[in-house]
């Protein structure tokens, strides 16, 4: 199994903003998680705001961090 295999991939809502290009993203289910913007999404400066929707990408190791690899 590689590691784009381990990838999970949600959608969310954006509920606050935080310092240093970090987010609280609500999912589905209505948990809350903590994201940063992907690499990518830094270095174009796509700017990311509360009430946005986003994917985002969760390893199967922690369920309370993700990456923001896309706005919607």
């Amino acid at each position: 199994m590689t590691k784009q295999d381990q990838i999970i991939e949600l959608t969310g809502e954006v509920v606050e903003s935080l310092p240093s290009t970090t987010f609280r993203v609500k999912i589905k289910d209505e948990k809350i998680i903590f994201c940063h913007l992907s690499g990518k999404m830094r270095r174009y400066h796509i700017k990311v705001m509360v009430g946005d929707q986003v994917r985002i990408e969760m390893t199967p190791y922690d369920d309370q961090k993700g990456r923001i690899t896309q706005r919607l």
